[in-house]
């Protein structure tokens, strides 16, 4: 089996495994708040992280401190954001807006750090912002609802994380950055946790709470399914980075998209939740776009 084909492998089953554990963000939302999902999964993510390291010979050891907490920050921000959105929006739609990262890193590259952008590249950034308008629908072009754009906001911020990754966090391993991006998030449930303890919101009963609502005595539920999140982002994770090793990263990004198609699969097996016609068209032109940045960035 040849690198390619082997990366291929291991992203389809991240893919698999995200797209799963995401669609269950809603029955956690359904019991407790965000905040405390994000400081349980963490604990629990760190210390699995823990206990693998030594006999797995991990290196958790920071090169350079100062950058491996921006970094972890910015795609904290993210990723509480992402979250966020699940308890509103079906796991593929969040997905979608997640996956604009790539156009976002093209803009970024060129505004701020003077990369050229191509004519494909051009195309791309068209496409991919026509595909996000599809995908999000009449509520988004109409400003009538935050939750709508959420997911293009935490595709922003990721491609900023991504971007740090490469420029400033290149000698780190990268357990030591999945490491700092849960402990980042951990930080922030905690402080979530600590301002609804003070502050109290009135949370409405089910998902629709999920952002207010503070520290709760969650049941089974909530322990299952946040370890089963914490076991499979680690795992989930762990392959992509190994897949990103073994081939070029141009060619692994365009195969990152296959968690579109998973998590819109799982949403239908799981829940029998579709989408419409616009919202698959949508997210074959966000595929498209990523497709040309990376044949782009290759050229």
């Amino acid at each position: 089996m040849n690198v390619n084909l082997k990366a291929l492998s291991m992203i389809a089953v991240y893919a698999g495994i995200i797209g799963f554990t995401d669609n269950f963000v809603q029955v956690i939302a359904a019991d407790a708040g965000l905040w405390q999902f994000h400081a349980t999964r963490s604990v629990m993510a760190v210390a699995l992280l823990w206990l693998v390291a030594r006999p797995l010979g991990l290196r958790l050891a920071m090169v350079a401190p100062r950058r491996v907490v921006a970094r972890s920050l910015i795609h904290g921000c993210a990723m509480v954001i992402y979250f966020g959105a699940l308890g509103f929006l079906p796991v593929a739609l969040v997905a979608a807006g997640l996956f604009t990262a790539p156009i976002f890193v093209l803009l970024i590259e060129r505004l701020f750090y003077g990369a050229p952008i191509s004519g494909s590249g051009a195309l791309a950034v068209a496409l991919g912002f026509a595909g996000v308008v599809m995908v999000l629908g009449p509520e988004a072009l109409a400003g009538a609802s935050l939750p709508a754009l959420l997911p293009v906001v935490a595709g922003a911020l990721y491609a900023l994380g991504n971007i740090a990754t490469r420029r400033w966090c290149g000698p780190e391993s990268a357990e030591t950055l999945l490491a700092g991006f849960f402990i980042a998030l951990g930080v922030a449930g905690a402080l979530g946790m600590a301002a609804l303890t003070l502050h109290p919101l009135v949370a409405p009963a089910g998902p629709e709470g999920f952002l207010m609502r503070g520290p709760v005595i969650p049941g089974g539920a909530f322990w299952f399914w946040t370890f089963v999140q914490a076991a499979g982002s680690l795992l989930g994770v762990g392959l992509m980075v190994r897949a990103y090793q073994i081939a070029e990263a141009s060619r692994v990004s365009v195969m990152e998209y296959i968690i579109l198609p998973a998590s819109a699969a799982w949403t239908w097996v799981l829940w029998g939740e579709g989408l419409s016609a616009l919202a698959m068209a949508g997210m074959g032109l966000i595929v498209a776009a990523g497709v040309l940045i990376a044949t782009s960035r290759r050229a």
